[in-house]
């Protein structure tokens, strides 16, 4: 059965939830009852009892929704591949409030892959948000870090929370100040 975003659910186990915008973390308990408001890049904001919650892709059974699928690199994989897999990663990566990935939105100032002597891979990512208060900063860093992890022979990621320089609409890309109005 595919579910629809609005469709309500009930939560069947308790589950790891944010508080948005607040980065708070809760437990949402069983029998609580909300409806999936976005769920973009494996990830799901929920309304429940007149919050808005993320809960990670990981726990989506939780909320009767399928957990996203397993990255597969072919072992013949170069760093090139595995740094253009890395930023297809971070384009799974949304803000809870705004329908527009972390790399669209301009957060991603830089993502290197670096390959470590044992054949593994590293990589460094430094990522900004549309406003230093913001109480989903850390929240964001975790779930790049998640997703990077993801990749199969990347066994480090350090993502780096800046502010200089400092974010402005025009580091969006052209498609995210259409979708969010901003052009």
């Amino acid at each position: 059965m595919r579910h629809q975003d609005r469709d309500p659910f009930v939560v069947s186990e308790d589950v790891k939830a944010v508080l948005v915008p607040a980065g708070i973390e809760v437990k949402l308990r069983v029998g609580s009852v909300g409806y999936v408001t976005q769920s973009l890049g494996g990830s799901f904001t929920v309304y429940v009892e007149g919050n808005l919650f993320r809960i990670a892709g990981e726990d989506a059974a939780a909320i009767g929704r399928e957990p996203p699928s397993k990255i597969e690199l072919p072992p013949d994989a170069t760093d090139a591949d595995v740094e253009r897999l890395a930023w297809e990663q971070l384009k799974t990566c949304y803000d809870p409030e705004i329908p527009v990935n972390i790399v669209d939105l301009g957060l991603i100032y830089s993502c290197e892959v670096s390959r470590q002597p044992d054949g593994t891979r590293s990589a460094a990512v430094k990522l900004t948000l549309t406003a230093p208060g913001c109480g989903m900063g850390e929240v964001l860093v975790q779930d790049a870090k998640d997703k990077l992890l993801q990749i199969p022979t990347l066994v480090t990621a350090d993502v780096e929370l800046v502010f200089d320089p400092p974010w402005d609409r025009e580091m969006m890309s052209e498609a995210a100040r259409l979708q969010t109005g901003m052009m």
